[in-house]
């Protein structure tokens, strides 16, 4: 692998094997043409979670400036349904990174839809932070799928805005917690929205163009003009061929490794 994402370990709590974040860095920096990434997780950077801390001011910009001097090139957020604590990091993480004098590495923001009450309860219990009004707003709704995908349109919307000239370069990914099926289908569709209104805040024109990357099975032209010529593919040709293809307009994929250590999150 040449992308990997590294994550610490859910608590600092109980004895776990194998490196630190910090021990998982320096081991990943030191191979070639491997690039990493981190985790950032803004429901760390709000004044109630310093205060759990003992701390007066939330400080998850402060690892993630730590984790760039170490070598991570991109962050990838916990999914977002508050568009407050993102806010207040993106922020103070470029505002830190100008102090600092190093330019941001690219935050890839995470939305996931829900339409069912066991999935909210799921993601909540995974630390997403989720208002109780927003909650009560999308299960209430008469297609809670549809009510969730456009409040998270919103919460993208309201992150650019208050965002807009930090120079925090952003991305987005979309994801689904459960194999309900409205909810994986609600994933596209709201990618589909969100691919949107990002390319929309760029202010320049833009366009998506769909490119079929394979011929339908078994068919491929002879010079173009034959077009239902039937053809055996070899199984390397079929590999190539999908490869050449796999990458359409902006993509980010990413191995998220899960890393023990004595250390405390990271």
């Amino acid at each position: 692998h040449t992308a990997i994402n590294l994550v610490g370990r859910a608590s600092s709590e109980g004895k776990y094997e194998g490196p630190t974040i910090s021990e998982a860095m320096n081991i990943v920096e030191a191979k070639e043409d491997v690039h990493f990434g981190c985790v950032c997780i803004a429901e760390r950077h709000t004044l109630e979670a310093a205060q759990q801390r003992g701390k007066t001011y939330p400080t998850e910009h402060v690892n993630m400036v730590r984790k760039i001097k170490a070598g991570a090139k991109w962050f990838i957020s916990q999914a977002v349904y508050d568009a407050e604590p993102t806010i207040r990091l993106l922020k103070d993480y470029a505002t830190l990174c100008r102090q600092k004098g190093l330019p941001p590495s690219k935050v890839v923001l995470t939305f996931a839809p829900v339409s069912r009450k066991k999935t909210m309860t799921f993601i909540k219990w995974l630390g997403v932070r989720v208002p109780i009004e927003t909650e009560e707003l999308i299960l209430s709704a008469e297609k809670p799928i549809e009510k969730s995908i456009e409040y998270l349109c919103d919460v993208l919307r309201e992150i650019l805005s208050e965002c807009a000239g930090v120079g925090v370069p952003l991305g987005i990914s979309c994801e689904s917690v459960s194999i309900f099926k409205s909810e994986i289908d609600g994933v596209h569709e709201l990618f589909r929205r969100l691919q949107t209104i990002m390319l929309d805040s760029s202010g320049t024109p833009w366009k998506v163009q769909w490119v079929e990357v394979m011929p339908p099975a078994g068919k491929i032209g002879d010079d173009g003009d034959d077009e239902g010529a039937l053809v055996a593919l070899d199984p390397s040709e079929k590999v190539r061929t999908l490869l050449l293809g796999i990458v359409v307009g902006t993509a980010t994929v990413s191995l998220g490794v899960i890393l023990g250590g004595k250390g405390k999150r990271a």
